[in-house]
């Protein structure tokens, strides 16, 4: 086959991926739950965060294009055994963040059609969709990067509606929360426990330089939809956190149920529409699953070939999938939701704690990604760079300090979401702490397992 014909994503498709992949419906709620300050907070973040965020991303994935994407950088930054570690936070996290996921999706599911729908009914429904992710990333990406377009589409329609019915609600009844410029002044309240979903909610679009061998043109079409699916996610991010704020008070915006409660508020208890536009939105769930296994599990299957992650997630099917790394993370998921049905009651506090725990984990890799940026700017300044993060080296110094800064915030916030009230509830920070610190004991097991192979090879 020739090389044109194998290379199938165009910009449209890279654009609409990123979209997919960052665009989440799941923890909208959770920044509405800010208040309005949280309209500030979305666009102190693009200008802070995002803009230098998505240069070094274009850089590095215009400069060294590939499937490990940012496992590549690291490791040509800071060699194998930081490779290792991120490699593994970047796929343990995709892992542990699918139950928490799909647990809202059944939560979602019961709220909608089953109100009675018992823990483990709704679990079961969790491990199904597990597999039928798995099943999606199996197939090949012809076939397979049909889904992450179609979510893009689905979740762009929603928070439209979300949005427009917030006006129309305002325009017709009023407003269920004051927004004005005071309003939105940022302040230190208990709302700051949600602001890590902001941070969270902006990540992930150096996700599609793990697309590299399927891409037509990365070193053009890379850096072009970084940048316009920045614009378009952070615009309607901002677009459905007021449409929530708007129908909504922020006292009664539940983490799982507030998508479906300001559906309710805008069409009626009993309309159909709120059945239709939530099924779209259960819909972009699994659409988001499927987009990030997609590209966690290439740059995992990536590291396994190069022996830094144990032989099973090199396996790669016909397709030219990562079947290896595609099904073992339909095992983990699969045994986290298990456990979630023998300790876990299905509330709001429950949900908040899983996707805290997974989401550090997730952070964790962009700590060595923005100084690898830097590193390799020193180390190999005459590497080709189709795009280059503009300025001099005060610029660059600029752009890897200020977003690492913000994710340490965010992972900061996460573990410790009443630290800025002077506060530590341990029964909610303990847990965290507790499953960080088991993942990164098995992460450096795994370090040191590779570490010694590539010694006695």
């Amino acid at each position: 086959m020739a090389e044109s014909e194998r290379k199938s994503m165009g910009v449209i498709d890279l654009t609409l991926f990123s979209v997919c992949a960052v665009l989440v419906i799941d923890t909208l709620t959770a920044s509405a739950s800010i208040g309005p300050s949280s309209i500030t907070w979305w666009l102190v973040t693009f200008i802070l965060f995002v803009v230098p965020y998505g240069m070094i991303s274009s850089e590095l994935g215009t400069a060294w294009p590939g499937e490990g994407g940012i496992y590549d950088w690291v490791k040509r930054a800071y060699g194998d055994r930081w490779a290792v570690r991120t490699t593994w936070f970047y796929w343990i996290n995709v892992a542990l963040w699918m139950p928490a996921v799909y647990i809202m999706f059944a939560g979602m599911f019961s709220r909608l059609f089953a109100p009675n729908l018992s823990l483990w009914a709704q679990i079961g429904i969790g491990i199904g969709l597990t597999w039928i992710t798995v099943w999606f990333c199996n197939i090949s990406v012809d076939v397979g990067k049909l889904i992450p377009n179609l979510g893009a589409v689905a979740k762009v329609v929603i928070i439209l509606v979300l949005g427009g019915g917030g006006f129309y609600l305002a325009n017709s009844q009023g407003m269920a929360n004051e927004i004005t410029l005071s309003s939105m002044i940022p302040s230190l309240d208990s709302g700051l426990a949600f602001l890590p979903a902001i941070v969270f909610n902006l990540m992930g679009f150096e996700l599609v330089a793990c697309m590299g061998d399927e891409i037509r043109n990365p070193k053009r079409d890379t850096p072009r939809s970084i940048f316009a699916a920045a614009g378009t996610v952070t615009f309607l991010y901002i677009l459905g956190t007021i449409g929530i704020l708007m129908a909504l008070p922020v006292e009664d915006i539940g983490l799982v149920g507030g998508i479906v409660d300001t559906l309710k508020v805008v069409f009626g208890e009993s309309s159909s529409l709120v059945w239709i536009i939530g099924t779209l939105a259960l819909f972009t769930f699994v659409t988001n699953m499927v987009t990030w296994c997609m590209g966690a599990n290439r740059a995992a299957a990536e590291a396994a070939t190069d022996g830094e992650l144990p032989a099973l997630f090199a396996k790669i099917n016909s397709n030219g999938a990562p079947v290896g790394a595609n099904i073992i993370t339909g095992m983990v998921s699969s045994v986290v939701m298990v456990c979630y049905g023998f300790f876990a009651a299905g509330n709001d506090e429950l949900f908040w704690t899983l996707f805290a725990f997974s989401s550090v984990i997730f952070l964790f890799p962009y700590l060595f990604m923005f100084p690898a940026f830097l590193r390799l700017r020193r180390t190999e300044p005459d590497a080709h760079r189709p795009f280059r993060v503009p300025g001099g080296k005060g610029v660059a110094l600029w752009c890897t300090i200020v977003p690492s800064l913000f994710v340490i915030q965010a992972v900061i916030l996460f573990i410790f979401p009443d630290l800025p009230l002077g506060k530590v509830d341990w029964s909610y920070s303990l847990p965290v702490l507790l499953g960080i610190a088991l993942t990164v004991g098995v992460g450096e097991v795994i370090v040191n397992r590779a570490a010694s192979q590539k010694r006695a090879a």
